[in-house]
């Protein structure tokens, strides 16, 4: 059996590869007309383009490393690089609408006359279709492998394809005589990328410091509930390692069942969550058994329960809460 996390993995780099030939090759052609017309905007907008074309080094790098497995320096994997990969994205974004910004302000205060106005507005609609398609494609996979570094990339293109769109506004414009109609138009759209970055942001530190959406808890507990036996979810903590889900789950069962009976029971709820979740690559179950005596939370090998209920009958009678730990 192929593990899930190769697989998309698999896809991930597929999207990066084709979405950034796409972008390459309209930024080629982006320049051959900053080549022929001489339009500054237009010659950002190419820039942004093969920048967006650039970002997939990061990307497909983190993709390739997070397929490696787990040894024992790095024993939860190499998934979190998809994250710094993604820290890195939200920095290309920066730049991107920074140097926007520098090239706005530079039209504004320095206008210049630009040449071939109607094949700069050939191009610039060339230059928005290459981003928008390539921000469909990636958004699309990077939601179906739950990857914010993918989904971040594609905000990233989606971004430089309105930028595209204010050179065809800015060219609109310098043919109805108004000059500065460019400039003040690319100021506009560094607010729309800068507010891009923000959200972008966001949802890739949340889980850089393992933060998870709180329905994903919701649902494993519902879950768990669920299966046969489980009286009841004391602790849940999940994880997000790249775009795969690790959790920890303690679960509650009657006193009068065995150790067995306890085993089986979370490897029920093991099976329920990897079938239901299918982002889920790795689940520790822990077993609670409600004694008659407990007030205490005591977790102990099977070898020192004897001896601790031994010791306790000699006392004034306090409930006793036993935990076993079935790590699947």
């Amino acid at each position: 059996m192929v593990d899930s996390s190769i697989t998309t993995s698999q896809k991930g780099l597929w999207a990066v590869k084709w979405s950034s030939i796409v972008l390459i090759l309209g930024a080629f052609f982006q320049l051959a007309i900053v080549l022929l017309s001489g339009s500054v905007s237009l010659l950002s907008d190419t820039i942004h383009n093969f920048g967006d074309g650039a970002t997939a080094i990061p990307l497909g790098f983190a993709f390739l490393v997070g397929r490696k497995k787990p040894n024992k320096k790095f024993t939860y994997g190499y998934g979190k690089i998809e994250d710094v990969a993604g820290v890195t994205i939200i920095l290309f974004m920066l730049a991107s609408a920074l140097y926007a910004g520098y090239v706005s302000l530079q039209r504004l205060f320095h206008p210049q006359d630009v040449t071939h106005l109607w094949i700069v507005a050939i191009a610039s609609l060339v230059g928005f279709a290459v981003n928008e398609g390539a921000a469909i494609f990636r958004i699309r996979v990077g939601k179906r492998i739950h990857s914010e570094a993918l989904i971040a990339d594609g905000m990233h293109a989606r971004t430089d394809g309105f930028t595209s769109l204010s050179v065809l506004l800015g060219a609109f414009g310098m043919m109805l005589g108004f000059r500065l109609a460019d400039p003040l138009i690319g100021l506009l759209i560094t607010i729309m990328i800068l507010h891009t970055v923000w959200e972008s942001a966001q949802a890739v530190f949340t889980r850089l410091i393992d933060g998870v959406e709180p329905k994903i808890l919701d649902e494993i507990k519902h879950e768990v509930l669920h299966v046969k036996g489980v009286q009841d979810v004391s602790e849940t903590r999940v994880r997000w390692i790249g775009h795969r889900l690790h959790a920890e789950v303690n679960i509650a069962v009657k006193s009068q069942l065995s150790v067995g009976e306890g085993h089986d029971i979370a490897k029920n709820v093991h099976h329920e969550l990897l079938h239901h979740l299918p982002n889920l690559s790795y689940a520790s179950i822990h077993v609670a058994l409600l004694m008659l005596q407990a007030r205490n939370i005591i977790t102990i090998t099977t070898k020192k329960l004897m001896k601790i209920i031994k010791i306790r009958s000699n006392k004034v009678a306090q409930p006793l809460l036993v935990i076993f730990s079935f790590e699947l």
